[in-house]
């Protein structure tokens, strides 16, 4: 069976999306049972270093400038995370999940910032995420009506795309050994951002070490390891095609789980930014490829 079109490894990249996409709601939940981010984050990265570390996945004759570079990635990716959850505080789920997918269209305008000219199918992918974003943040639902919210999911699509480019251009690390690192940085910053807002702390409910494990497991430890395998299946190409269904999971979790509405506006905004993702993958036929790889994130 050609390995492009194994229906072993598009389940996988779909388990893997719909894992990614149970953060937002985990999240909401948290909310809910009044855990503060700067609680819930620190444990969830701690708990996943400490697996990943123990199990040997960060092991490797790395020096310090290998572990700063590891751990500068793991800054941008702390500061993205920061953003979503300000987003998801102050907005649906849907909605944040679906602004985060501007990050592909951040990464063609950073790459010409950077002196290199996107092709034009790129600047098409800039013109539908844009139209998107204007339909999720122009046509609010009566959740997402907070301009500092949709703010903050906006500039969280801006810091995914900067890890995303970081990633590409300086991290040619062992994937696992990277995550162990990213987890680490994530861990300390965010046990120090809650040191200083005098929210961090041990929780004492079930539930809340509940909700703690379900995010250092479904979006983390199940939904990378997924995902690697799913490209040994079937590609990183294929895989980051079918990685893009990601916020339309969290908007349909989203409804079941949380009983947001399925807003028109959020939905045909979505899918152009969506639209926008996977065309942002595109090279015209004749073009080289670009020399930055402009793939969809993977969740956070």
């Amino acid at each position: 069976m050609n390995a492009s079109r194994s229906p072993v490894g598009t389940l996988l990249a779909l388990l893997s999306a719909l894992a990614f996409s149970s953060l937002a709601v985990w999240g909401k939940l948290a909310q809910q049972l009044q855990l503060p981010t700067y609680t819930l984050l620190p444990w969830r990265f701690a708990l996943v270093a400490l697996v990943l570390f123990g199990f040997g996945a960060a092991r490797g004759p790395f020096t310090w400038r290998d572990r700063r570079v590891m751990g500068a990635n793991g800054l941008l990716y702390a500061l993205a995370t920061t953003c979503y959850f300000l987003a998801l505080a102050r907005i649906s789920a849907g909605a944040t999940g679906l602004l985060l997918y501007l990050a592909p269209a951040f990464v063609v305008l950073y790459v010409w910032l950077l002196g290199r000219r996107p092709h034009g199918v790129q600047l098409a992918a800039v013109a539908l995420t844009a139209v998107g974003l204007g339909l999720v943040v122009g046509l609010p639902g009566a959740g997402d009506r907070d301009a500092l919210g949709l703010g903050f999911g906006v500039l969280t699509g801006a810091l995914y795309g900067a890890y995303l480019l970081y990633s590409e251009r300086r991290l040619h690390y062992p994937p696992l050994a990277a995550t162990a690192y990213l987890c680490l940085t994530s861990a300390i910053g965010f046990g120090l951002m809650g040191a200083l807002t005098g929210t961090f702390g041990v929780p004492s409910s079930a539930a809340a070490w509940g909700v703690i494990a379900a995010t250092a497991v479904f979006p983390t430890l199940l939904a990378v390891p997924l995902l690697f395998m799913a490209i040994r299946r079937i590609g990183a190409a294929r895989t980051s095609v079918l990685a893009t269904t990601e916020p339309l999971w969290t908007v349909l979790l989203a409804f079941l789980v949380l009983g947001e509405p399925l807003r028109a506006g959020t939905l045909a905004g979505g899918a152009l930014i969506l639209a926008g993702a996977l065309l942002a993958q595109r090279t015209p036929p004749g073009e080289p490829r670009s020399e930055v790889e402009v793939t969809p994130p993977a969740g956070l």
